[in-house]
């Protein structure tokens, strides 16, 4: 289904495969990685999966014979199932430094599977390709990282109440569940953890317990938008400490949680501090803990962790598809002041996201913002915004605005 829409990664792909050696396109399983690569062939490609069981094994037993190829572009997807053949076009690529040779695909992170001894460093480019974000559903374009810098905030000729947000949020970005019922979605959800603890998760780790891998996904899934505390996530779970971190870096591997760093002045502030973590499909989420509509709209802690996991998402998203440079961050001291998303630019412009699930924002909620923008920020270009579920977006201080969701895939 994902062919339907124009995902944001294709132009930085079919530009930087004219550059790079070798592409690789990340993500989770599910998120549009095959339909994208395939989108690209054309009679100067080939395309192999190692998700077919012969070719594997053509791989795995013989990985330079494997990587060989007559195209100007080999596409291989699902490359992490077999490690090898990173060193194999390693070899290649160092002979034959023509660019776009190899577009390969990944459901984990390459530098995580126990077999992989071949980073391919220097001679790859990674991306990394997300679940479809509203804006890719909407058919905009991903600009609004650079119009909130300007300080540019159009209204939206769509208006979204926060029943709309909260729907988007728990339906999530998954193509084949767009059009599924509220209770089809949980089910293809359902199947899909069982089939990543069943099959891929053995790529990158031993998972020993199935249930307890079942439990800890559940207990990530409601940490979603808090700082890691390992001891409270160890916490009722029947698995020791080193065992949680090991299948949490597994998850993470996976792309299905992801953590999200404390911005900081020095090197020396970041000690002691804590990465936030978030579900990387907010539908994914509420799924797994068994959230339902009708009642998320009347719980103000479930909806507000869900529509953070889901501006996360979809900022996430902006970042990865723009061509600027941006880092993703979080604030928090030690006076409890906290800012959601915190992104830099690489003129060293900041830009700080408040997330607010009602629909009616007040002074007192740009207080960390405006605290921030005077005391930490200071000479430095600093925007702050709270994003929440009413309609007009307008200014509540000097570089402080009020802004609507739909602004985040407005045209």
């Amino acid at each position: 289904m994902s062919y339907k829409y124009q995902r944001w990664l294709k132009k930085i792909v079919s530009s930087a495969i004219k550059t790079r050696r070798v592409l690789l396109l990340s993500g989770a399983r599910q998120c549009g990685k095959t339909t994208l690569a395939r989108e690209l062939l054309d009679k100067n490609s080939e395309y192999r999966t190692l998700d077919d069981i012969g070719l594997r094994q053509l791989a795995a037993s013989d990985p330079n014979g494997f990587v060989k190829h007559n195209k100007s572009t080999l596409i291989i997807d699902e490359v992490q199932r077999v490690p090898a053949l990173l060193s194999a076009i390693k070899m290649v690529v160092d002979t034959d430094t023509r660019p776009g040779q190899y577009l390969l695909t990944g459901s984990a992170n390459i530098q995580s599977l126990p077999g992989a001894q071949e980073s391919l460093a220097g001679r790859v480019r990674k991306l990394r390709l997300r679940t479809l974000c509203q804006g890719e559903i909407s058919g905009c374009q991903p600009t609004f990282l650079e119009r909130a810098f300007a300080q540019d905030f159009k209204q939206n000729s769509i208006t979204y109440e926060r029943s709309d947000i909260l729907k988007l949020a728990a339906r999530g970005g998954f193509a084949e569940v767009l059009l599924l019922s509220e209770q089809e979605r949980a089910s293809w959800h359902k199947d899909y953890v069982q089939s990543l603890i069943e099959r891929d998760l053995k790529d990158i780790a031993q998972i020993s317990k199935q249930d307890a891998m079942h439990q800890l996904i559940e207990v990530l899934a409601a940490w979603s938008s808090k700082t890691i505390d390992i001891a409270g996530i160890c916490s009722g779970l029947s698995i020791r400490r080193p065992t949680v971190e090991s299948y949490l870096n597994a998850l993470e591997a996976m792309y299905l949680v992801e953590r999200v760093r404390p911005w900081i002045k020095t090197d020396y502030d970041r000690v002691g501090k804590h990465a936030k973590l978030f579900m990387n499909d907010g539908g994914l989420m509420a799924s797994i803990l068994g959230w339902r509509l009708n009642k998320l709209a009347l719980d103000a802690d479930r909806s507000g962790k869900l529509i953070e996991t889901f501006a996360f998402n979809e900022v996430a998203a902006q970042i990865d598809a723009s061509e600027n440079d941006y880092n993703l961050f979080y604030y928090r001291d030690r006076e409890k002041r906290e800012i959601d998303l915190l992104i830099e630019n690489d003129n060293g412009d900041l830009l700080g996201i408040e997330v607010k699930a009602a629909s009616v924002v007040h002074q007192d909620d740009f207080k960390h913002l405006a605290w921030f923008r005077d005391n930490i920020a200071k000479e430095r270009h600093f925007v702050g915004i709270v994003l929440y579920t009413g309609q007009l977006a307008g200014s509540m201080g000097e570089r402080l605005w009020a802004v609507p969701f739909g602004s985040l895939w407005s045209t």
